[in-house]
């Protein structure tokens, strides 16, 4: 079954007078917090290894800063503490007291740049690094479920100036507009009907590249990573393309798999090729992005210079000879003959908060009890982004990471967090319920509910506790 019933829906009976109650659940979310900031003691060594790159924008030493946990992450340690599931209690309390970014999503231009004065205040004051995420580019997420940002570029740019001026000299990783680059509206024209699609495509570029530069130029000891979306998204030439024009060499670099869960090795290997043909384009063959190797499989060549797209779904390897799905090695070699000993000086780093067992195929719900059809699955797997059952936490955060461009692996997704309502009305989800409907949901139901969890996700941002739990549960690395 896909939605079991967890320690914290179970009934426990009365639990006494409402004062008693009222009091008992306090005390218990006090004990909670206590919990999660003993966890984050625990898990937050006093210094980390020496080593690694010298050119690295972050120290290999650097200590992230620790994130406010939400209301909604004491609540459930409380809760599951209160059922003596001790276990799963510091599974989660664990994850939460985990370094991870800083999300900022509205407010005015005073609002911003208070809230950001005041995290970098405190996380410096602390000799820890906060990791901040700005968020308000106009049209953002093509109505999906995180849609909004500024109403206008001009508002967004004051905005911008805002956060900037909250940084002023601290010390921070900034990754700026995450899927922006990626997911821009002449991706996704639908979302903007009516609309000049060339002028907003245009608007989002310079609205970015507003961003990187008004950073670069105002912010010294920020790091800034452009988000580039993931390995499963856009080829190596195409978003080459983009980040050059919202002048990504004017920072450190990108950032990839932001609120997504691709294998973390498949994650380098990406960015290293995207830094490769980021140099190749400028340095070597201006504008030559469209020669850079590409390893994309949806729709576009199966252009790996083996003839065989690459399989999103499993790790990639340079020794895997018997399985060219798997194989990188001819990308690797075809990218050194490019660049005859050129150096790229992009480097990038990788959200690892939910990556640890990589993306879901979706192929289990082909078989029984479940029985959906081919397109049902190809269906779910165009949404695998959304909640995704079966996930893990990845590789906790670290500025020591071993690979010469990867500047750090970080939680920028905070794990506990919903994606979004994941369901057919939304378009997230696929589902043959004549093949599989335990929960006898009518036809309202049917369209509202995530089959894969059995229930009505909680909306983007909110706390989901099955889904931290598990995530908790099924951690690598």
């Amino acid at each position: 079954m896909i939605h079991n019933t967890l320690p914290w829906e179970r009934s426990h009976g009365p639990g006494g007078s409402g004062a008693m109650r009222h009091w008992r659940a306090a005390a218990t979310t006090a004990v909670a917090a206590a919990v999660v900031l003993l966890a984050g003691l625990a898990a937050a060594p006093a210094s980390a290894a020496s080593g690694g790159d010298s050119g690295h924008a972050l120290s290999p030493t650097t200590r992230f800063a620790l994130h406010q946990p939400s209301a909604g992450a004491l609540t459930q340690v409380a809760s599951l503490l209160r059922q003596h599931q001790l276990h799963d209690a510091a599974l989660v309390a664990g994850e939460i007291a985990t370094p991870q970014a800083d999300w900022f999503t509205s407010g005015t231009p005073a609002d911003v740049r208070k809230q950001v004065a005041k995290t970098v205040t405190i996380a410096n004051a602390l000799g820890r690094t906060p990791v901040l995420v700005a968020y308000y580019v106009p049209g953002r997420d093509c109505s999906q479920y995180s849609s909004g940002g500024a109403a206008t570029d001009a508002d967004y740019r004051a905005w911008v100036d805002g956060f900037v001026s909250g940084l002023g000299h601290g010390k921070a990783v900034v990754i700026v507009e995450p899927d922006g680059l990626a997911n821009l509206p002449s991706d996704c024209a639908s979302a903007y009907p009516g609309q000049d699609i060339a002028a907003l495509t245009a608007s989002r570029f310079a609205d970015i590249k507003y961003a990187a530069d008004t950073l670069e130029s105002r912010a010294p000891n920020a790091s800034i990573y452009l988000d580039a979306g993931n390995s499963a998204w856009q080829n190596v030439g195409e978003l080459t393309r983009r980040l050059l024009l919202a002048d990504v060499n004017t920072v450190n670099g990108f950032a990839l798999n932001v609120s997504n869960y691709q294998y973390t090795v498949n994650s380098n290997d990406y960015g290293t090729w995207v830094a490769q043909c980021l140099v190749y384009s400028t340095s070597i063959s201006p504008g030559g992005y469209n020669d850079c190797p590409n390893q994309y499989w949806n729709g576009g060549p199966s252009n790996n210079w083996t003839g065989v797209a690459l399989d999103r779904y499993a790790p990639w390897s340079a020794t895997a000879l018997d399985d060219p799905t798997h194989y990188v090695g001819a990308i690797d070699e075809r990218f050194a003959s490019m660049l005859n000993g050129a150096v790229p000086t992009a480097h990038f780093i990788v959200d690892t908060s939910r990556n640890g067992r990589g993306p879901n195929d979706m192929s289990a719900y082909a078989a029984a009890p479940y029985n959906q059809p081919a397109s049902v699955i190809t269906a779910l797997q165009n949404g695998g982004w959304c909640n995704p059952p079966g996930s893990g936490n990845g590789t906790k955060p670290t500025a020591n990471t071993g690979v010469a461009l990867v500047d750090a692996y970080l939680w920028v997704k905070d794990p506990g967090e919903s994606d979004g309502q994941c369901n057919i009305a939304g378009g997230a989800r696929a589902w043959d319920y004549a093949q599989y409907n335990p929960w006898n949901w009518d036809a309202a139901a049917q369209q509202a509910n995530d089959p894969l969890w059995g229930m009505v996700d909680p909306a983007a941002g909110e706390w989901f506790p099955q889904q931290a739990l598990q995530l908790a549960s099924n951690a690598q690395g």
